[in-house]
């Protein structure tokens, strides 16, 4: 027992110093040490608009990601019960997803060539 700690603890040792040396960084580089705002320059005008497809594709992949952070759980609770009332509330989350979809489909927004 007393061995498998002492290997436990040289070993992260020395991924620790590894890590260390690899991780040096030179702050020679003035470009890295300027601050990143989302895109915008930060000496520029703030009010400037930005553009639209970027926002909506922004929101549709959180709205989209959220489903996903949704359908995960509810998959585990159908293997785990096989009732009427989970598979019918999922096939309504599905249903109701899909027609999500198609309107945003049907109103141009996922259609980025034509924005």
């Amino acid at each position: 027992m007393a061995m498998l700690f002492m290997i436990m603890l040289v070993l992260s040792t020395m991924m620790l110093f590894l890590s260390w040396i690899l991780s040096f960084k030179s702050n020679n580089n003035s470009e890295s040490l300027t601050p990143f705002e989302c895109g915008f320059e930060p000496l520029s005008e703030m009010r400037s608009p930005f553009s639209i497809r970027f926002f909506l594709l922004i929101i549709l992949f959180l709205i989209f990601d959220i489903e996903i952070s949704l359908i995960f759980p509810i998959i585990s609770m159908l293997i785990i019960s096989k009732k009427f009332s989970t598979i019918f509330s999922f096939m309504v989350f599905l249903i109701i997803l899909l027609f999500g979809i198609f309107h945003e489909w049907n109103e141009g927004a996922i259609d980025w060539v034509s924005m």
